[in-house]
């Protein structure tokens, strides 16, 4: 086992999760790509692979690492605002492009080697309750509304993408196609794909499956000419990894505090932006356990806390902590503040065999500032 703290994909696990998506591409009929910014572990490419139609990317280099690890498998790209650099790699890249305004498309629209190329849309309906999260606030800088959109400015685009859920079930998709097909429902007969971002939380347990087989075998017979995407990320690794911490610390300064090895703002960053309470295994709520804690990182952040669980026994220097579901936006958004080290990440493989396929060291921080001699 690597030293901690590292990151524990568990194969079992994500191919389960791979399993319930490949039911509802099959039962639905529609195609279900990973979205990278939520796993990009492309070690398990090749198992994402036999599940799923391909991948999206939200910028060059996601675009790049699809190209070259998951084989002849779809690839699409959305980003804000491309520039002619980034045009001319993802034309050899990506075959579905998304455009995030109708001044990007009519830049690009006669680029050499364009792929099928949309538009992200805005049809100002969410029930994101969070502001950061969410992209049809008033002046949100994702898609474009409808009263800026003109029919003239749809010729030669091929595909509406929207994007605004978060974590939702299907329910919340039930909800949202109305407004969607009644801002832009008149442009899809003359397109070709449709495709309703990710935040579907479909292997979260409860999520209703046959609900959302429902709604997008509805929508499929009202379109029938149109392919459906779905491009989930955190579905895709639910529950599927976990984050290994050793305690360096404890110490009782009017209330228990132990200092892991592993960082919030470092190595859990979600924990801050969300915010997020992780699953922890062998805790409790606090008070619900005789010893309360509250666990923070090695940072000199004064808010790199990752919260308050409580444990039937003291916690000790030495003793290792495994918090769950860090699969998701852990290791993709994870950084070396303080020249903390990043966390090795390793594949519980199927077999049971623990396999470590990345460690991390002074040369990974020292090359991310400058120039190595």
């Amino acid at each position: 086992m690597p030293s901690t703290p590292y990151y524990l994909i568990d194969e079992a696990r994500l191919e389960r999760n791979l399993k319930l998506l490949a039911r509802v591409r099959r039962q639905a009929g529609v195609k279900i790509l990973l979205a990278q910014k939520a796993f990009s572990a492309f070690d398990t490419y090749p198992l994402v692979a036999k599940y799923l139609d391909g991948t999206t990317a939200s910028g060059l280099f996601e675009a790049r690492l699809a190209h070259e690890e998951m084989g002849h498998k779809e690839n699409h790209v959305f980003n804000p605002a491309f520039t002619e650099k980034d045009m001319a790699e993802i034309v050899r890249w990506c075959d579905h492009i998304v455009f995030n305004s109708v001044a990007q498309w009519r830049r690009f629209r006669k680029f050499p080697g364009l792929p099928s190329a949309g538009l992200r849309v805005n049809h100002g309906y969410s029930e994101i309750e969070h502001d950061i999260y969410n992209p049809c606030i008033v002046g949100s800088r994702l898609g474009v509304p409808r009263a800026f959109v003109e029919p003239e400015d749809l010729e030669g685009l091929e595909g509406l993408h929207f994007h605004t859920m978060c974590e939702q079930g299907a329910d919340v998709l039930a909800r949202t196609l109305p407004h969607f097909e009644e801002q832009f429902g008149e442009f899809l007969p003359q397109l070709k794909w449709v495709n309703f971002g990710g935040g579907h939380h479909i292997t979260k347990p409860g999520y209703d499956v046959n609900l959302l087989v429902r709604t997008l075998k509805a929508f499929r017979a009202r379109y029938p000419h149109l392919t459906v995407y779905l491009e989930p990320g955190e579905a895709i690794a639910l529950n599927a990894g976990e984050l290994v911490t050793t305690v360096r610390e404890v110490f009782d300064y009017g209330r228990l505090i132990a200092i892991l090895d592993a960082s919030a703002e470092c190595h859990m960053p979600d924990v801050i932006a969300m915010p997020y309470r992780p699953p922890l295994k062998g805790s409790g709520l606090p008070g619900e356990k005789r010893y309360t804690y509250r666990l923070g990182g090695p940072t000199c952040l004064a808010g790199d806390v990752i919260g308050d669980y409580s444990f039937s026994r003291p916690l000790k220097p030495g003793r290792e902590l495994v918090f769950g579901d860090m699969a998701i936006y852990s290791m993709v958004k994870n950084n070396t503040f303080n020249g903390i080290p990043l966390p090795s990440i390793a594949i519980r493989r199927k077999s049971g065999k623990v396999e470590t396929i990345k460690e991390f060291s002074y040369a990974d921080f020292k090359s991310r500032l400058g120039r190595i001699d």
